[in-house]
């Protein structure tokens, strides 16, 4: 029998966790015309879902996002709705919650880092209402084993109903530019044909002081020519970032490109010849898959999701040691058949993350709840197997 599904997609144009957002429903709307779908979703997203099939059906939600209102206002709407199964696609729950529910924790970053939050009261929060989902949800979905672990481990619960499911990476990605194309796109945005790229917003956990420290230093070890990109809404930090570059003698190499259109994302990726992102925590770290998927060779992190996705197929630090930094760039930058293997085993990681995979494996969820059964063995299972 048909069920109708609420999906929480008011986060679709956030960098990230709109992304997930974004490719879970197309993919499911590919695979599932039998179930009605209900996406709530704010003034912004409702461009975004122009095209779905007859089977899902936009509600306007004007609540925010991580407010008191929401968790009244999308309890209002299960009831009015009248839903089998809601998803929320971050920790936050309603108030009430009429149905079977489903929820995406991405990560506990707002409790390993507690110094990056705004306020005690922040904290408390982001803490509850991880509790809170985890007590509630008939199915966690973890996007990652590293996620699934710090759940258990910070909360002390059981894995029994934490199910890991890897985000995919975007097709764009995976094909390759023609040259003609690539080098018009490099040339619209100011960039050299070869250059090393960071791409996320300069949040305190993506390291980026230690990013430009290591790039300083790793100019002495070996003089290359690339200067340093950074893709990602700067918000309020340009003239910190600028005025560090200008201390570390690198200002004349740093080029801030802030937002990127999401169509020119796969020529920044194919153009840069080193991808960096020795970030402190990520709950899975999709920016890398998508420089593998790109071709690009990877300096990523030895901690976190970023270990568990990475390692073997890229190199890894320790992203509080800069001389390590510093001399893994040093070595990628004046080695090119290092270069060369490194890009290799990346394509070849980046086979193992598909939306499409994403998707199907999150109906089974759907599924497994609304039927009172067990998974099946299929790829997101397989994937945490070891737990």
């Amino acid at each position: 029998m048909p069920y109708t599904i609420g999906i929480d997609a008011r986060k679709v144009q956030d960098f990230g966790i709109g992304t997930y957002i974004r490719h879970l429903v197309f993919g499911l709307a590919e695979i599932d015309r039998e179930n009605q779908y209900v996406l709530f979703t704010g003034v912004r997203g409702q461009e975004v879902w122009k095209g779905l099939p007859d089977n899902f059906k936009v509600f306007l939600e004007r609540s925010p996002v991580y407010s008191v209102r929401e968790l009244f206002a999308l309890s209002w709407r299960l009831f009015r709705q009248d839903l089998d199964l809601y998803h929320s696609t971050h920790y936050v729950l309603p108030a009430v919650n009429p149905c079977k529910i489903v929820v995406t924790i991405h990560d506990i970053i707002h409790l390993l880092y507690p110094e990056y939050l705004p306020s005690r009261f922040a904290f408390f929060y982001a803490q509850q209402m991880i509790r809170r989902s985890l007590t509630r949800g008939d199915r966690i979905v973890a996007v990652s084993q590293n996620t699934k672990t710090d759940l258990m481990e910070y909360f002390g619960v059981g894995g029994r109903k934490i199910q890991v499911i890897y985000n995919g990476v975007d097709d764009a990605f995976r094909e390759r530019l023609p040259a003609e194309d690539l080098e018009r796109t490099l040339k619209n945005l100011g960039l050299p044909r070869s250059y090393l790229l960071f791409v996320g917003n300069p949040k305190p956990h993506k390291n980026l002081d230690n990013v430009l420290k290591a790039y300083a230093k790793a100019l002495r070890l070996n003089d290359f020519e690339a200067p340093l990109v950074f893709v990602g809404d700067r918000g309020g930090r340009e003239f910190k970032i600028r005025q560090r570059a200008e201390q570390l003698g690198i200002a004349n190499r740093l080029l801030l490109l802030g937002h990127v259109a999401q169509e020119a994302l796969p020529a920044v990726y194919q153009g840069a010849t080193l991808f960096l992102y020795p970030t402190l925590y990520e709950g899975f770290g999709l920016p890398v898959v998508e420089a593998m998927a790109s071709g690009v060779p990877v300096i990523t992190s030895d901690n976190s999701a970023l270990k568990e996705v990475a390692e073997g197929y890229a190199h890894l630090v320790n992203p509080l040691d800069v001389d390590a930094m510093a001399e893994a760039i040093a070595h990628c930058m004046g080695d090119e058949e290092h270069r060369a293997a490194l890009a290799k085993l990346g394509l070849r990681r980046s086979k193992d993350f598909r939306w499409q995979r994403t998707a199907e494996r999150t109906l089974e969820v759907y599924q497994s709840v609304l039927g009172g059964g067990d998974l099946g063995t299929g790829w997101g299972q397989r994937k945490d197997s070891d737990r």
